[in-house]
């Protein structure tokens, strides 16, 4: 059984594509499971059309973590993230963002790989709002081998291009009470309790835009060393403590 993760607001712009995307690759027995964070707009309307049993929808129970700015902001997507993950049942666990999309063969690829590792990592496409590629003359970069330095400084690990096997779940829940991002997270306790693979092999067209959320995260940190170090030490302090 595979579950696919989605935390979601106000993603009304591009869910109904990602969720097409992701559905035309399962199976009967399949599961989307969605956390959704208070979305304002028609967001939850569009899930709720798919009327697909295979979806089920839950609301992010996290109140706010009383911190300021960029770290709220990765404090509730952590959040929200976690719930999904505590809801899903599959043998295998995809991540996937409101705003991607899913190129074919993504699931059969990953599963297969899953069978050697704890956690895969498969390349991807950037792209904007409209699907172009961002910059054509720009060949694709490979994935870069996960080590901790290479965490701590500028890290490999992309949930949406993410995905592990269940055994691993008894080691990223609960989510430390730190601020962090969940898809660093999750790397993190596969680098120190499983067995990480790469793919190199695009299957995912990564939406990059003005309301994603960890692009938003990125440029506001850039100013601010004190973010930095701090975020840094939480990563390091988890890693050390789990």
């Amino acid at each position: 059984m595979i579950s696919v993760c989605i935390i979601t607001y106000n993603g009304e712009k591009f869910i109904k594509a990602q969720i097409q995307s992701i559905i035309s690759q399962l199976g009967d027995n399949d599961e989307v499971v969605i956390s959704d964070d208070g979305s304002s707009d028609s967001t939850l309307d569009i899930i709720s059309a798919f009327n697909d049993c295979r979806i089920k929808v839950y609301h992010n129970p996290a109140k706010s973590g009383g911190f300021r700015d960029t770290m709220e902001i990765c404090f509730r997507v952590g959040r929200n993230a976690e719930n999904a993950l505590k809801h899903a049942n599959g043998d295998y666990i995809f991540l996937a963002d409101q705003d991607d999309i899913w190129l074919p063969n993504k699931v059969t690829e990953c599963v297969k790989a899953l069978e050697k590792y704890d956690l895969v990592i498969t390349n991807h496409i950037p792209v904007d709002e409209t699907l172009q590629k961002m910059d054509m003359s720009i060949n694709l970069e490979p994935i870069k081998t996960p080590t901790l330095i290479n965490t701590l400084i500028r890290t490999p690990f992309l949930g949406c291009c993410m995905a592990f096997s269940k055994n691993l779940l008894q080691y990223i829940l609960p989510f430390p009470k730190q601020p962090l991002m969940h898809d660093i997270w999750i790397g993190l306790m596969a680098l120190k309790h499983g067995k990480i693979g790469l793919i190199q092999e695009p299957y995912l067209l990564y939406r990059r835009h003005s309301d994603n959320a960890s692009i938003n995260i990125g440029q506001k940190s850039t100013n601010s060393l004190g973010y930095k170090l701090m975020y840094r030490k939480y990563l390091l302090e988890a890693y050390i403590n789990n």
